[in-house]
């Protein structure tokens, strides 16, 4: 009787520890379910509300593309506020012409003359600096016409005069606007020649297509880059002033085009100049490239250039 006694002792002790740990661990379940419903609309409050009209229509040069910018900025941009990017990258000239027919919200592109017109003409506004980096000449190794440590100027004598293979994108882009401009200082016209010859392709296969022919062209360093595992072209020229390449973002005219979408535009916009989207400029392709392919110019001008 008396071991009996003894267990029956043990087994009420053990019940009333259960009992304990059972209440102590319903405090602890409700405390978890009381702080979540507190933090509840707290999340909900950082989930962007749906914007009245989502998609926003961005015209851009392939440079930004190609260079996988993009890739970075659009997705953080569409999870912070809500609205959807819908990109068309074409060559500047094609990205601008958009602008000036109200078929795009916003631009982003790098030929300054030529989008001081559009902003002139009233298709855009709001014309702002966001980032550069500089075009580089490229070619390959060998390097035929011997041009590698040579102005830009005096480079491009030396491919004209040896007959060499030239490379152009012939697509009105902001990178053949400068290339253009660069024959015309030295008053060499190399369309018509055996020698010149025009893609009316973007930087990316222009590249490839140079790279195939053994021939010379101008890049935008970022695309370069991205693309240099592809390809067995060398950097020959850089550094020159000439080469500066030099990025706006500009919202095309609601007041001229009724459909633009003026919030979403200048919501992007606004994103690429804020401290968030410069931080993510500043650091794309650190990672990958050792170095970054873009320098971040929010609240800085021409000016600052020399330009």
């Amino acid at each position: 009787m008396c071991q009996t006694a003894i267990k029956l002792s043990e087994v009420s002790s053990m019940v009333k520890k259960a009992t304990k740990l059972m209440a102590f661990m319903f405090v602890i379940l409700m405390t978890l379910v009381l702080t979540a419903c507190q933090k509840a609309p707290e999340q909900t409050a950082q989930t962007p509300a749906k914007p009245e009209k989502p998609e926003v229509i961005l015209a851009t040069t392939t440079s930004t593309q190609d260079s996988g910018l993009l890739d970075v900025i659009i997705p953080a941009f569409e999870k912070k506020t809500g609205y959807k990017i819908k990109t068309i990258s074409v060559g500047t000239g094609q990205a601008l012409a958009m602008g000036e027919k109200g078929e795009a919200d916003v631009l982003l592109v790098h030929a300054p003359d030529a989008e001081k017109k559009v902003v002139a003409s009233g298709s855009a506004i709001n014309r702002r600096l966001v980032m550069h980096n500089d075009f580089v000449l490229v070619g390959p190794a060998e390097d035929a016409a011997k041009i590698k440590g040579k102005t830009v100027g005096e480079s491009l004598k030396a491919i004209s005069a040896a007959s060499i293979p030239f490379i152009s994108r012939g697509d009105d882009s902001g990178t053949h606007k400068l290339e253009q401009n660069l024959w015309k200082v030295i008053s060499i016209k190399p369309q018509g020649t055996g020698w010149y010859q025009e893609t009316g392709a973007g930087m990316g296969q222009t590249l490839k297509i140079a790279d195939e022919k053994k021939g010379y062209t101008i890049a935008d360093r970022a695309t370069y880059l991205a693309q240099a595992k592809n390809i067995t072209l060398k950097i020959l020229v850089e550094g020159d002033a000439k080469l500066l390449n030099i990025y706006h973002v500009m919202e095309v005219n609601p007041e001229k085009f009724n459909k633009v979408n003026k919030e979403g535009a200048k919501a992007f916009a606004d994103y690429l100049l804020s401290s968030e989207g410069q931080a993510l400029i500043a650091a794309f392709g650190k990672d990958k490239y050792g170095q970054a392919l873009f320098t971040a110019d929010g609240g800085k001008t021409e000016k600052d250039f020399g330009l």
